[in-house]
C-alpha cells in the first residue's frame, strides 16, 4: 500500500513566518486555513452518541462542487507553503537525478520467451518488452507511455497465454482500482477488439488451449457510484476470444453470500481450473473449490468448504493438488491433497512449518523453491517434489529476495535481490546447479559504501521485542541532533522486508536517519504475530511503533523535534493514530492516504475486506475499540491541542482508501490545533491510492514530503549539485 504525488499547478505563496527584528525573533505565524462548515450530523452507535460534523466531506469531489472548493481552497494554502520552503527545488532536482537511471524487471519466461518491463529512468510508466534469448535483441510489445499525454494510464496486470502469442492484460486510468482488460497480439504486436470492463481484484487464467481466459468481475455501478459504494456480488466468468463481453460464459457465483470474492487459476497442465472463495476480507482464508477442464460436463467440487485457513496453490501431478497453508500451522507448510481421497486425514505434509515463516514458494524444475523470512530477511531453501532438502540459494548479502517463478520443466528461473543501500540486482539460478548468476545490475549514482543498514529488537510497550532496520550514512554522531524518519505499516499480515528505494536514498543522502519497524499486524512472524495487531488488539500497533520512537530517543538517535513519522494507507491510520495519541513524540507527521475514520471504513469501495484485520463498529465490542484510536474521533474527543507540523497526502480518484478520509481527518485536524505548527492536508489530481503513479508525479511529491521536513525538522540538508 503506497503514497499518492502532487498537482502540477502553481499556486499562490503565503507567509509562513516573520521576523521581527535582527535581535528578537517571534514563532511562526499560524496558517489561515480555510474555513470548513460544520454539520450536525450524530450517529448512535450502541448507545454512544458520535458526532460527524464533516460528514460532507465524504462526497465525491467529482460531483460536488462544495467538496471541489473545499479541495481547491487546501491545495492553495498547501503548495504555497511548500513553495516557499527555499530547498525545494534543489531537492526536487536531485531526486530527479538521482531516479534517472535504467530500471528493468527479472525476466519471466513463457514458451521459451523472456518477457520483461523496462524504464530508461524518468518515463512515467514502464515499458514492455520481449526476447527470444536473455541476450537477444529485445522487441517492444507496449508502451503504457503512449496511452495518455500526462502518463496516468497504466499497465495494471498481465497474464501470458500458453503458447506465449497472446496477452492479456489490464489497463487502469487515474489511479482507479477499476480496469478494461484487453487481448494483445505478440505476433503482430497489436492489441485485439476484446475490452473487458468492471474487473477489480482480479487477474487473468489462460485455458490450456489459449482460446479464451477467466476472469472476476463486479456488476456494473450505478451511475456515478463507481468510486465510492461498495464492491459486491463479484462473479467468475470465462471469456472466449474475439466475442463480447456480453456473452462471457458465468462460471461461478455466490448468491449466498454476495460479499465473497471469487477467483481462479488453471493448473499448469491445463485440466483443472482452481477457484477460490474468500470471505470478504483480507484475511486470505478461503474456500477451494476445482472443476476438470478436460470433461466438458463435469461439475465444479468442493475442495475445502470452509474458511478455516488460507491455501495456495502451487502446481499438481494429474488429481494430486500441493499447497501452501497454514493448517495446523502457523508459519505455513506445503502439503500434497489427492483429490479422488480429499479427507483432511489423507492430506500430506511435504514440506513441514519450521521456525521462520515460510513467505513463498514456487515450483519450478520439479522442485519447490521457498523462501523464509528469518528477522523480515530472506532466506532461500530448495527441495525435491517429496520434500527432500537439497540445498539453500546463497544470496549475496542480507536483505530482500523475491521472484523465484517460472514453469514445472523449467531448468532455469530468476530473482531480485536488494537492501536499503543495495539497489535491485537481478540473478539467474540454475536449478540443476544451483549456481546464481548476475545478469543486471542498477547502476544508481551513489556509492553504496557510503551507508550501514543495521537490524536492532527493541521493546513494547507490553515487552514484545520488536525488530527494526536502520540505516544511515556512515559516521553519523549519537548526538540526539540527527533528522529522523520512522516508517512502519503494521497490518493485513503484510511483512516489511529491506528493499532499495530511491526516496529513501535521497533521505539518507541528505543526512537523515531512516527507521523501518516490523510491527505487529504483518506477516513477519506468521499467523500469531499478525493476530496480535488486530481487531481488540490493533492498539499494539500504535504502541510498537510509538515504542520504536522511544528507543530512536533513547539512543540518542534523534530527539523529539527532529523525528518525523511515516507510513501510507493502513500505515497512513498507523501515523494519525500515533500522532494523535502521543502529540509530543513526533516533530513532523506524513500520513498518506490513511484510514482515518474507523467507524466508517466498511461502507465504501473496497473497506469491507479491512473488516478481518479492523473489525467493525457495528459490532458493539469492536466499536468500543476502534473508537479509542479512530483518528478522527480522537482529533474531537481531544479538543483544542497542540498537534505536531502535520503533511497528510490524498488523491481525488483514489477508490480503495476514498479521500474523504483524510479530507475529515484534516478539517478536523485545522479546528482542533492550536499553536503555529503547520497542518495541511495536499491532495493530488488525477491519481488513485498509488498504483501506476506517473514518474513524474512520485517525484514531485517526494520532493514535497523532503522539503516539508526540511522544514519543519529545521535541519540544513545535504544536496550534491
Amino acid at each position: 500500500m503506497s503514497h499518492v504525488s502532487r498537482c502540477g499547478a502553481v499556486l499562490t505563496t503565503v507567509l509562513t513566518a516573520i521576523l521581527l527584528s535582527p535581535t528578537h525573533a517571534q514563532e511562526p505565524k499560524k496558517l489561515k486555513y480555510p474555513d470548513t462548515k460544520k454539520g450536525d450530523v450524530v450517529d448512535d452507535y450502541h448507545g454512544t452518541k458520535v458526532a460527524d460534523p464533516y460528514r460532507w466531506l465524504e462526497d465525491d469531489v467529482r460531483k460536488s462542487k462544495d467538496v471541489a472548493d473545499w479541495v481547491e481552497a487546501q491545495n492553495k494554502v498547501t503548495f504555497g507553503f511548500l513553495e516557499s520552503i527555499p530547498e525545494r527545488e534543489a531537492i526536487k532536482k536531485r531526486i530527479t537525478d538521482l531516479w534517472n537511471y535504467e530500471k528493468i524487471s527479472a525476466p519471466s519466461k513463457h514458451a521459451g520467451r523472456y518477457f520483461f518491463f523496462k524504464n530508461d529512468g524518468l518515463q512515467n510508466q514502464n515499458v514492455f518488452f520481449v526476447q527470444d534469448s536473455l541476450d537477444g535483441e529485445a522487441k517492444l510489445l507496449m508502451d503504457p507511455n503512449t496511452w495518455s499525454k500526462d502518463g496516468t494510464v497504466a499497465l495494471s496486470g498481465m497474464a501470458v497465454s500458453d503458447d506465449a502469442k497472446l496477452i492479456a492484460y489490464g489497463v487502469a486510468e487515474a489511479g482507479s482500482d477499476w480496469n478494461t482488460w484487453k487481448v494483445f497480439d505478440v505476433t503482430a504486436t497489436k492489441t485485439l477488439t476484446d475490452e473487458l470492463k468492471w474487473v477489480k481484484f482480479s487477474g487473468a487464467a489462460w485455458t490450456k488451449d489459449n482460446k479464451g481466459f477467466f476472469y472476476s468481475r463486479f456488476p456494473e455501478p450505478k451511475m456515478g457510484a463507481a468510486f465510492q459504494d461498495l464492491n459486491v456480488d463479484m462473479k467468475l466468468y470465462y471469456h472466449e476470444l474475439g466475442k463480447p463481453q456480453s456473452e462471457d460464459q458465468l462460471i461461478y457465483e455466490r448468491k449466498d453470500n454476495p460479499k465473497w470474492s471469487v477467483n481462479a487459476d488453471v493448473s499448469e497442465d491445463g485440466q483443472y481450473l482452481i477457484i477460490f472463495i474468500g470471505d470478504g476480507t483480507t484475511s486470505r482464508k478461503v474456500r477451494v473449490a476445482y472443476k476438470n477442464l478436460a470433461d466438458p460436463a463435469s461439475k465444479i467440487v468442493d475442495l475445502i468448504d470452509n474458511h478455516d485457513n488460507k491455501f495456495n496453490f502451487l502446481g499438481n501431478d494429474g488429481g494430486i493438488f500441493y499447497f501452501q497453508t497454514d493448517y495446523q500451522a502457523p508459519k505455513y507448510q506445503v502439503i500434497a491433497m489427492d483429490t479422488k481421497i480429499p479427507d483432511k486425514k489423507n492430506w500430506k505434509t511435504i514440506i513441514p512449518e519450521a521456525k521462520e515463516v515460510l513467505d513463498e514458494v514456487g515450483l519450478v524444475g520439479d522442485r519447490f523453491i521457498c523462501s523464509y523470512l528469518k528477522d523480515a530477511k530472506t532466506a532461500v531453501k530448495v527441495h525435491e517434489i517429496n520434500g527432500k532438502f537439497v540445498r539453500d540459494v546463497e544470496l549475496p548479502g542480507i536483505g530482500s529476495a523475491s521472484g523465484f517463478g517460472g514453469k514445472r520443466k523449467d531448468m532455469e528461473t530468476f530473482y531480485t535481490f536488494s537492501s536499503f543501500a543495495t539497489p535491485t540486482s537481478i540473478y539467474r539460478y540454475d536449478i540443476a546447479s544451483g549456481e546464481s548468476k548476475l545478469i543486471r545490475q542498477a547502476k544508481v549514482k551513489f556509492d553504496p559504501a557510503d551507508y550501514e543498514v543495521k537490524q536492532v529488537f527493541y521493546p513494547s510497550k507490553d515487552g514484545t521485542k520488536i525488530p527494526m532496520f536502520i540505516a544511515h550514512k556512515k559516521g553519523i554522531k549519537l548526538d540526539g541532533t540527527n533528522p529522523t524518519l520512522l516508517w512502519g505499516y503494521g497490518g493485513f499480515n503484510i511483512s516489511i522486508t529491506p528493499g532499495f528505494s530511491v526516496s529513501r536514498l535521497q533521505w539518507m543522502e541528505m543526512g537523515g536517519v531512516l527507521a523501518v519497524a516490523n510491527l505487529r499486524g504483518g506477516g513477519e512472524y506468521g499467523d500469531a504475530w499478525h493476530r496480535a495487531g488486530t481487531k481488540l488488539t490493533k492498539q499494539n500497533v500504535f504502541d510498537d511503533f510509538i515504542a520504536a520512537g522511544e528507543y530512536l530517543i533513547k539512543e540518542k538517535y534523534t530527539s523529539p523535534k527532529k523525528l518525523g513519522i511515516q507510513g501510507g494507507s493502513n500505515g497512513g491510520l498507523l501515523v494519525g493514530a500515533c500522532m494523535t495519541q502521543r502529540p509530543d513524540l513526533f516533530g513532523a507527521c506524513l500520513p498518506a492516504v490513511g484510514v482515518m475514520d474507523m467507524l466508517r471504513f466498511q461502507k465504501f469501495t473496497a473497506g469491507r475486506y479491512w473488516v478481518d484485520d479492523y473489525g467493525s463498529s457495528e459490532n458493539p465490542t469492536e466499536f468500543e475499540a476502534l473508537y479509542k484510536f479512530s483518528p478522527y474521533h480522537v482529533l474531537m474527543k481531544n479538543g483544542q491541542k497542540s498537534y505536531p507540523p502535520t503533511l497528510v497526502t490524498t488523491a481525488d480518484t483514489d477508490d480503495r482508501v476514498v479521500p474523504g478520509h483524510s479530507f475529515k481527518f484534516a478539517a478536523a485536524l485545522q479546528a482542533n490545533h492550536k499553536g503555529p505548527n503547520p497542518v495541511l492536508i495536499r491532495i493530488e489530481t488525477k491519481a488513485g491510492h498509488g498504483a501506476g503513479k506517473p514518474t513524474a508525479k512520485i517525484i514531485e511529491e517526494v520532493a514535497d514530503q523532503w522539503a516539508f521536513l526540511v522544514k519543519t525538522l529545521d535541519f540544513k540538508p545535504v544536496i550534491p549539485k
